[in-house]
C-alpha cells in the first residue's frame, strides 16, 4: 500500500487501533473535538462580515481586519484568500475571477 499512497498511507498499528474500535462498537470516523482545540471562527457570519469590510474599504490591511472583528490574525487571510478568493492588485483587493459586471 505504502508504493500505492505513499505517505498518505495508514500505518499497520494505526489500522490495527480502527480495527479495535469498530470491534468495540464505535463506527465514527470522525475526529473528536480535542481540550485545547482552536474555536471555529470562519462561520458564514463572520465570511460576510469580512467581506463587507473589504469591499467598503479595498485597501485595507488583514490586521485591520482582525482588529474590527476582535478576532486573531490567523483566520482574516484564510477568509480573504481561500474563501472570498480576493488577491491583492495595487494595494486593493479584487475578486480572482472577474466577471463581465466587475470588468466595466
Amino acid at each position: 500500500m505504502n508504493v500505492q499512497y505513499g505517505d498518505a498511507c495508514l500505518s499497520l498499528q494505526e489500522v490495527y487501533e480502527w480495527i479495535t474500535k469498530f470491534l468495540n462498537g464505535i463506527s465514527s470516523v470522525t475526529d473528536c473535538p480535542r481540550p485545547g482545540e482552536a474555536h471555529r471562527v470562519v462561520t458564514p457570519e463572520s465570511i460576510a462580515v469580512v467581506e463587507a469590510i473589504v469591499k467598503e474599504n479595498r485597501p485595507v490591511i488583514v490586521n485591520e481586519i482582525a482588529t474590527r472583528m476582535d478576532m486573531s490574525h490567523g483566520p482574516v487571510p484564510h477568509i480573504v484568500h481561500e474563501v472570498l478568493q480576493f488577491h491583492r492588485v495595487s494595494a486593493r483587493w479584487v475578486p480572482r475571477q472577474l466577471t463581465a459586471e466587475l470588468k466595466e
